[in-house]
C-alpha cells in the first residue's frame, strides 16, 4: 500500500490538541460543584473509561476554543486532500471525540473510549490492529503509552520531544517528527506571576505603621510570612488559570497564558499547585497559630472566589478588597502587632477602589470590542459608569479615612512630626485621581497594583509616600 491509501490515525490529547479533554472537563465538573472530586473517586473504581463518560454525560465543552496544534491540522489538512483517510483515536470519551471530528470536518471516524473500555496503550493497539490489520495503519501520538500502537503501525509519527521520538523509533524506524519544544521552566515562571509577589508586600505594612521595623526577630517573622504568602498565593492563581480555561481563551489578552494557550500541560500545573501550597504551609508552621489562622482563611475565600464568587456581581470586588487586606492582617498576626481599626477601614476602602478599577478596566475593554457581557462575570458593558462612581467614591472616602486619622489623638503619639503626614495624604489623593484617569482613558493594565509597579510615577509616588511617613516618624 502506499502513503496515500494507508489510513491516518490521529491522537487527540497532546497530539492534536495541546490540552487534555479529561483533565480540563474534570476541572469544569469541580467547578460547577467541588462535592464531584469525592464522586469521581468512586467513579474510578469502576474504570476509566467509566469516568470519562460519567463526566462528559455531565460536562459540554467548547471544542472550537480547545488550543490544536496549528503544524499538525496544516499536516492533516495535506494528506486530507491528497485522498487519505484520517482517523480520530484517542482515549478520550466518544462524545468529545465526535464533536472534535464534527468541528473539523476531514476525519473519516472515529475511535473513542466509552464507559466499558479506555482506549489507550495496547487497549488503542488492539482495536486499530483489528480494524486495520497490523502495519495497516500510520498512527501519530505524542506520548509512551502510544509505544505499543506505533509497535504495529507502518509509520510512527510523533508530536512532542526528542525522546518521545527516540523511545518511538525502537520499536518503528519509519517516524515522521514534530518536535514540540517549550521553555518549561519559564512556562512555569510565567504561570506563577511572579510580578504579582509585590501585593504581598502588603504583609509588611503594620511593620511600618507600628514603627517597629529595626526589631530583626520580627524581620524575620515577617519575612517569612511573605514568602509564605507569595507561594499560597501562586497556588491559587495556578488553580484559578485551570479553572478559568473556557472564560480565558474568549478574553484577547488572557488567551495567551500558558493554561489557556496549551503551553503548559495542566497535568503539570496540578502538581505545582500542590507542592506550592505544600510549602506555603512548612513555612506557616514557623509562626504563630494566628497567622496560620488568617492564611487558611485566605486560602478558603481563593477557593470560593475561584469557585463562584468572581461570578456574583459587585460581591466579587468586595472579596478582592478582603483579599487585599487579608495581607495586611497577617503582617500583624505575623509580627503579633496590634493593627488599628483606622488601618483596616482605609485598606478595605482602598482596595476595594483598586478592585473597581480592575472591573471597569474590563467592562472599557469589552465596551470597545462591541461586546455586551464578560465571559464568567455578572457585569454587562453598560455596567461601566455605575462601577465608576462606586470606585472612585471608595477611593476617596479611603482618603477621608486617612485624614481623619491624621486630626486624631492617635497620630501625636506615634509620630514626632504628624504635619509631615500630610505628604501622604495629597500623594494618595493625587494617586487615587490618577489611576481612575488613567481608567477611564482606557489606558490602564487590567490589574491596577501591577500597573503600580511598571508605572515610573506611581513608583515615584510609592517612594515618596514610605518616605513621608518615615520623615513623620
Amino acid at each position: 500500500m502506499t502513503g496515500a491509501t494507508v489510513p491516518l490515525c490521529v491522537d487527540l490529547d497532546g497530539t492534536l490538541t495541546h490540552s487534555d479533554v479529561l483533565i480540563e472537563s474534570f476541572l469544569v465538573l469541580i467547578k460547577q460543584n467541588p462535592l464531584y472530586a469525592f464522586l469521581c473517586i468512586a467513579w474510578l473504581l469502576r474504570g476509566k473509561g467509566y469516568l470519562k463518560a460519567q463526566i462528559a454525560a455531565r460536562v459540554a465543552i467548547d471544542v472550537s476554543l480547545l488550543p490544536y496544534n496549528a503544524r499538525l491540522v496544516d499536516f492533516l489538512k495535506q494528506e486530507r486532500s491528497s485522498g487519505r483517510d484520517l482517523y480520530l483515536c484517542t482515549a478520550g470519551n466518544h462524545r468529545y471525540a465526535e464533536q472534535i471530528a464534527s468541528h473539523f470536518g476531514f476525519f473519516k471516524g472515529v475511535m473513542a473510549s466509552d464507559d466499558s473500555r479506555n482506549l489507550s496503550g495496547s487497549h488503542k493497539a488492539e482495536a486499530l490492529s483489528a480494524t486495520f490489520g497490523i502495519q495497516g495503519f500510520d498512527y501519530c501520538g505524542n506520548a509512551r503509552a502510544d509505544i505499543p500502537v506505533w509497535k504495529l503501525a507502518r509509520q510512527a509519527i510523533v508530536v512532542g520531544s526528542k525522546s518521545i521520538e527516540a523511545a518511538a523509533r525502537k520499536v518503528n524506524q519509519t517516524t515522521l517528527f514534530f518536535e514540540e519544544s517549550r521553555p518549561f521552566f519559564r512556562l512555569v515562571l510565567r504561570e506563577m506571576r511572579l510580578y504579582q509577589w509585590v501585593k504581598n508586600l502588603l504583609i509588611f505594612v503594620p511593620l511600618l505603621a507600628s514603627h517597629r521595623f529595626t526589631e530583626v526577630d520580627i524581620l524575620i517573622d515577617e519575612g517569612i510570612a511573605f514568602l509564605s504568602f507569595c507561594f499560597c498565593a501562586s497556588s491559587v492563581y495556578l488553580l484559578n488559570d485551570m479553572l478559568d480555561l473556557d472564560a480565558d481563551r474568549r478574553h484577547s489578552r488572557k488567551r495567551n497564558r500558558p493554561f489557556a494557550s496549551g503551553e503548559l500541560p495542566l497535568q503539570a500545573g496540578i502538581v505545582l499547585m500542590l507542592l506550592l501550597l505544600f510549602l506555603s504551609a512548612s513555612l506557616a508552621v514557623m509562626l504563630s497559630p494566628k497567622f496560620q489562622l488568617v492564611l487558611t482563611g485566605y486560602v478558603v475565600m481563593t477557593l470560593a472566589y475561584s469557585f463562584r464568587l468572581k461570578r456574583m456581581m459587585l460581591i466579587d470586588v468586595f472579596v478582592l478588597a478582603t483579599l487585599y487586606t487579608a495581607r495586611i492582617v497577617a503582617g500583624g498576626a505575623a509580627g503579633d502587632i496590634l493593627l488599628s481599626d483606622w488601618l483596616i477601614m482605609f485598606s478595605v476602602m482602598f482596595f476595594l477602589s483598586l478592585a473597581m478599577v480592575k472591573r471597569y478596566t474590563e467592562l472599557d475593554k469589552l465596551q470597545r470590542d462591541g461586546k455586551t457581557s464578560v465571559a464568567g462575570r455578572g457585569y454587562l458593558a453598560g455596567d461601566m459608569s455605575i462601577v465608576r462612581s462606586f470606585g472612585t467614591a471608595a477611593g476617596y472616602v479611603a482618603v477621608l479615612v486617612l485624614a481623619l486619622y491624621m486630626n486624631s489623638t492617635n497620630v501625636p503619639v506615634l509620630y514626632h512630626h504628624p504635619h509631615r503626614l500630610w505628604v501622604l495624604f495629597c500623594l494618595l489623593l493625587y494617586w487615587i485621581s490618577r489611576v481612575w484617569m488613567i481608567a477611564f482613558r482606557g489606558q490602564m493594565n487590567d490589574d491596577p497594583i501591577v500597573f503600580a509597579i511598571k508605572n515610573r510615577w506611581s513608583l515615584l509616588i510609592i517612594v515618596l509616600c514610605v518616605l513621608s511617613v518615615v520623615a513623620a516618624t
